[in-house]
C-alpha cells in the first residue's frame, strides 16, 4: 500500500455500504434501513448486505433450507462440540457460539471448501467452452490440488442432506440450474476417478452459483450455515452440571513427558 493511499484514508472513513447519520437516519447500500428495508427479513437483509440484490421468494427459501439443511444440534459435531464444552465452563452465550462459529472457517469442511468449490465450478464452466473433456479438466484438478471440494466425505460415503436439498430446489423451480446440472455431471466422473460420492457442499455451491453469488459473496453468505444448531446443544451443556461436557480421566491421557505429578485424593 501507498503511502498515498494511506493519506486519502488518512481520518476518514470512505464506503459505498453505509453510513449512520444518528439522529438522522440510517443508510444501507444505498437504501434508507428505517423505511426502504422496513419490510425486510434478518436473512433478506444479511443477504441484501453481502450482494446488494434482493432475491424472489423462491430463491430465499432454497437459500434458507441452506441454512436449515445443515444445522445439526449434536455436540459431537466440532463447532457444537466447541459450544458445548464453553457452556460446561459456564462461559457466556457469544463467547460459546462466536468460538463455535469461528472453527466453522475450516480447510477440511465448511469455509474453505464452500468457497473453493464454487470457484472450481465457474473455472470448470470456463473450460468447458472450449475444451469439451471434462475428465481432462478434473483430472488437472487432482494432479494440482489433490482433491476436489464437494467430491467425498470423511466419515461416511452418503450425504442425508443431498436428496433433501434437490427435492426442495425442485419444489421451488430451482432444480434444473446449469450449474446444478454440471455438479452433478462431475459427480459422475467423480465417482469413476476416484470412487467418491458426492456431498452437499457441492450442491451448495451449484445452486449459488446458479443464483449468481460470486466466490467471495457465497463464502460471506454461508459463514453462519450451521449456527442454528450450536444454541440447543450451548442450552443442554449448560444445564448439565459444570465440566461434565466430555470429562477425560487422567490415567487415559498418554503422557509421555517427566515422571507424573503424584495426586493426592481427598
Amino acid at each position: 500500500m501507498s503511502l498515498k493511499t494511506l493519506f486519502q484514508h488518512e481520518d476518514k472513513i470512505i464506503t459505498r455500504m453505509g453510513k449512520a447519520f444518528l439522529s438522522e437516519r440510517v443508510v444501507y447500500r444505498g437504501k434508507d434501513l428505517h423505511q426502504d428495508l422496513q419490510h425486510m427479513s434478518w436473512f433478506e437483509l444479511f443477504i441484501f448486505g453481502i450482494t446488494g440484490r434482493q432475491f424472489n421468494e423462491a430463491q430465499m427459501k432454497v437459500l434458507n433450507f441452506m441454512w436449515i439443511s445443515t444445522s445439526y444440534p449434536d455436540k459431537s459435531i466440532w463447532p457444537n462440540n466447541i459450544a458445548a464444552l464453553a457452556a460446561s465452563s459456564r462461559s457466556t452465550p457469544i463467547l460459546a457460539l462466536s468460538s463455535g462459529l469461528a472453527v466453522f472457517e475450516a480447510s477440511i469442511y465448511a469455509g474453505k471448501p464452500l468457497k473453493v468449490c464454487i470457484d472450481t465450478f465457474y473455472r470448470a464452466d470456463k473450460w468447458l467452452q472450449n475444451n469439451p473433456n471434462l475428465n481432462t479438466f478434473l483430472k488437472n484438478e487432482i494432479k494440482q490440488h489433490k482433491i476436489i471440494y464437494g467430491y467425498g466425505r470423511p466419515l461416511t460415503s452418503k450425504d442425508e442432506r443431498i436428496p433433501h436439498l434437490i427435492r426442495f430446489a425442485d419444489e421451488q423451480g430451482l432444480g434444473e440450474g446449469h450449474f446444478l446440472k454440471l455438479a452433478l455431471k462431475i459427480a459422475k466422473q467423480m465417482k469413476q476417478l476416484k470412487g467418491l460420492e458426492m456431498n452437499v457442499v457441492a450442491i451448495y455451491a451449484a445452486l449459488g452459483a446458479d443464483l449468481g453469488f460470486s466466490a467471495k459473496e457465497f463464502h460471506l453468505f454461508m459463514t453462519p450455515a450451521a449456527f442454528a444448531g450450536m444454541p440447543p446443544c450451548y442450552i443442554e451443556a449448560k444445564e448439565n452440571p459444570e465440566g461434565a461436557f466430555l470429562p477425560i480421566r487422567c490415567d487415559r491421557i498418554k503422557y509421555i513427558g517427566k515422571p507424573k505429578r503424584k495426586w493426592k485424593i481427598s
